[in-house]
């Protein structure tokens, strides 16, 4: 099953220069407050999908950010922020809450990337009763993926992060998380036909 890729970012959107960087490592209020404005809806969305938890979410990316403060004299300017903010979050995932929660895969993802059909909620209540049950389904066949294929389905089609990225992120070569990424949409889309049938 042949999925459509995600835009493709601007790559240069995310670098921090030599001004920038000075005022952040300086800790200047307003250089981190812009800083954390830009970036912490994308933080927050990923931490909620691996999580499936919105307080849980929003705690951890408190401590992101303030972790990414901490650490930021190992940010070297001229690098893309996000990815490393991105290792930022998902380190302090793994250390405050594995396997604690589980992930979350929108429907609406699953529609777009995998072609499962998300019955509307606008109709009815039997079709939000639907709905809800197709989330659940969702959710479960994402939750039988490993680890490593759910988040790198996540960092992918969610979080639009090149494969690159995907690669530092979890420590691979550029050709296992490109094959993590195809393994993942496979299984998961059988995973949902068989739910379905």
């Amino acid at each position: 099953m042949d999925l459509p890729s995600p835009p493709t970012a601007d790559p240069q959107a995310d670098l921090i220069g030599a001004e920038q960087h000075a005022l952040l490592l300086a800790g200047d209020e307003q250089a981190w407050f812009q800083l954390i404005q830009e970036y912490e809806g994308r933080i927050y969305g990923y931490l909620y999908r691996l999580e499936g938890n919105s307080d849980n979410a929003l705690d951890l990316t408190q401590e992101v950010f303030y972790r990414a403060w901490r650490s930021f004299g190992t940010f070297q300017p001229g690098q893309r922020f996000l990815p490393w903010l991105y290792a930022v979050a998902r380190n302090t995932q793994i250390e405050s809450h594995r396997r604690k929660q589980h992930a979350h895969f929108s429907l609406e993802q699953a529609q777009e990337d995998i072609g499962y059909e998300v019955p509307s909620e606008t109709h009815s209540p039997a079709r939000a009763a639907e709905s809800s049950d197709a989330q659940d389904r969702v959710q479960r066949a994402l939750m039988q993926l490993p680890e490593d294929y759910r988040e790198a389905v996540v960092l992918r089609f969610m979080e639009d992060l090149p494969y690159e990225d995907i690669a530092q992120l979890q420590g691979v070569a550029l050709g296992t998380a490109k094959s993590r990424v195809f393994r993942a949409k496979e299984q998961l889309a059988e995973l949902l036909r068989d739910q379905v049938n």
